[in-house]
């Protein structure tokens, strides 16, 4: 299988001109290669790192290898060799011989800390998303999402079959919502809205952020039935359940009606443009008259730039089926669900958030 691979790879593709051989790059450059190459290693020592609880064991100071070990019944020879690796990529420090504390770059991976990304490594580094990647070639090859070739069924089917896993999942969305839910609120103008509905707002976390920025407007949380019933307590201790609606229900099928405004963050690239479209859509059929469609999503540029946010779209293509857009592809996708879309807002986050606002035609 290697032979045939090498074979294959080493033969000229049909359509494609046989180029001249070029001078290799100076060392610096493979040694830049190689680390590309080798980032697994340290996705995977992060993934570990955080699944153990190491970051808040430091958190109120240096702790030895010994006394992380004892805390997590790990091997304390191996877990040393995992923190002098995740010290050399800037994570930890090693103050004495056998002895860590975070820097303030691994500190950002505290479970204490509002938008920690800790709960994302462990969902995206989970083995169920990490085998998916294994099949990145295949999924290439054939146009099919490498989760569904792994797991047999679609990342969210298989959230349902695996309630822990899907908690994780809940839990990663809104640490992702808290990095940049205030974001939102600041950078577009609900002071003459009354109506919002948060689509597939998860635990509420969006929509109390809101709600508790304009006293002037009342929600509802949309999301499936059992996830939007976690939104309440959240609602309550954010003190605007008063103002705020739960519904549980499919965004396929229908969202609430009536509303001025749809907001949807992070849903739409969860999807492919058909289920997108069909989404959209039942937000503009259910609007009030004259209302509005926000969808909050990373935007790729004209010219592709930004290795994050392509690592995103990357990750929509292996686990989720979805993709990032740009704006053209946002224009057309608006249009197929009967919006124009008005103006892009943004990017109001560092990592490249826009607004985009859809009228209906």
């Amino acid at each position: 299988m290697i032979a045939a691979r090498a074979s294959r790879s080493a033969a000229p593709r049909e359509g494609i001109p046989v180029k001249h051989m070029v001078d290799p790059p100076p060392a610096h450059e493979l040694e830049k290669l190689v680390g590309l190459i080798g980032g697994y290693r340290i996705s995977q020592s992060i993934y570990v790192a955080v699944e153990l609880g190491i970051p808040d064991l430091l958190a109120h100071g240096p702790c030895t290898t010994s006394e992380l070990a004892t805390a997590t019944a790990a091997h304390a020879g191996n877990l040393q060799r995992l923190l002098r690796f995740l010290a050399s990529a800037g994570l930890f420090t090693e103050v004495a011989p056998h002895k860590f504390e975070l820097t303030r770059l691994g500190a950002g991976l505290r479970s204490d800390i509002a938008g920690s990304p800790g709960t994302s490594a462990r969902m995206l580094l989970h083995k169920s998303h990490w085998e998916s990647w294994g099949h990145l070639l295949e999924g290439v090859s054939t146009g099919r999402t490498a989760f569904e070739l792994v797991h047999d069924v679609g990342l969210f089917e298989y959230l349902e079959q695996n309630p822990e896993l899907a908690r994780l999942f809940d839990a990663a969305m809104t640490e992702s919502t808290a990095r940049d839910g205030l974001a939102i609120a600041k950078s577009y103008d609900f002071s003459n809205i009354a109506t919002v509905v948060d689509v597939g707002g998860g635990q509420g976390l969006l929509i109390a952020s809101l709600l508790q920025t304009y006293p002037n407007l009342s929600g509802t949380l949309f999301d499936l039935p059992e996830l939007a019933a976690r939104g309440s307590p959240l609602l309550e201790k954010w003190g605007v359940s008063d103002r705020c609606t739960v519904v549980g229900g499919s965004f396929f099928d229908s969202v609430p009606r009536g509303a001025e405004v749809y907001l949807l963050r992070h849903i739409v690239h969860d999807w492919d443009d058909q289920r997108a479209c069909r989404i959209l859509r039942n937000c503009r059929d259910a609007a009030a008259p004259g209302g509005k469609v926000l969808v909050v999503e990373r935007m790729i540029s004209a010219d592709h730039q930004g290795l994050a946010l392509l690592a995103y779209d990357m990750e929509m293509m292996v686990n989720f089926g979805g993709k990032e857009r740009t704006e053209t592809e946002f224009r057309e996708l608006f249009m197929e669900a009967g919006l124009r879309l008005a103006r892009v807002i943004g990017p109001i986050s560092p990592a490249a958030h826009v607004i985009i606002e859809g009228k209906p035609e």
